[in-house]
């Protein structure tokens, strides 16, 4: 059981996995420079990396256009939007969470 714990946590860790995350998942398909845009912080490096993960993990999906100049999109995969009800836990965690500790 913890193993799989550690698997689970493996492909959502990191400072912008989550953040990434619900940004395609609220808001839906995005390009590369929309997302550089709602994550002003995270470098391009950073930003290209979790992508690539995510979608060497099934949870993103990346669509190129074969148009000048390059179109790619991003959207979440259905094993992503399987993350959806988690991140709103979460979201929801956090607005209680704060209500009941910054006032």
């Amino acid at each position: 059981m913890y193993s799989e714990k550690i698997r689970t946590l493996s492909v959502i860790e990191g400072k912008w996995k989550l953040v990434i995350l619900c940004h395609l998942g609220l808001k839906g398909t995005k390009r590369f420079g929309e997302l550089r845009k709602l994550i002003p912080n995270i470098t391009k490096k950073m930003l290209t990396s979790h992508l690539r993960e995510f979608e060497e993990n099934g949870l993103v999906h990346r669509e190129v256009y074969p148009v000048v100049p390059p179109k790619v999109e991003y959207s979440l995969t259905k094993e992503g939007e399987s993350l959806l009800p988690i991140l709103k836990a979460l979201e929801d965690w956090g607005s209680t969470y704060m209500e009941q500790h910054c006032k």
